[in-house]
């Protein structure tokens, strides 16, 4: 364990910002999940509307910094294909 005040101090904000991160990105795996699941079922309207909500859940962990703008765009991307390839 930590002697040091600061070190004490990244050990708690660490732990903090874990929870955080980790909250986020087991959201952002649900609404891919859903996307998937429309997509497998082939349900053009019920995936539109997932791809939507996962396109916006995706973006804002994003701008929060848990993704990588490219990780994020890369997700976005493969889904929209996924979802347009829906005959």
């Amino acid at each position: 364990m930590a002697n040091i005040k600061s070190a004490k101090k990244r050990i708690l904000v660490t732990a903090t910002k874990t929870a955080r991160n980790k909250s986020i990105k087991s959201a952002v795996k649900t609404s891919i999940k859903k996307v998937e699941a429309a997509v497998a079922a082939k349900n053009k309207e019920e995936a539109a509307a997932a791809l939507t909500a996962a396109i916006s859940t995706i973006s804002k962990a994003a701008k929060k910094g848990v993704y990588h703008k490219n990780n994020a765009a890369r997700k976005v991307s493969r889904l929209t294909k996924l979802v347009n390839e829906i005959a």
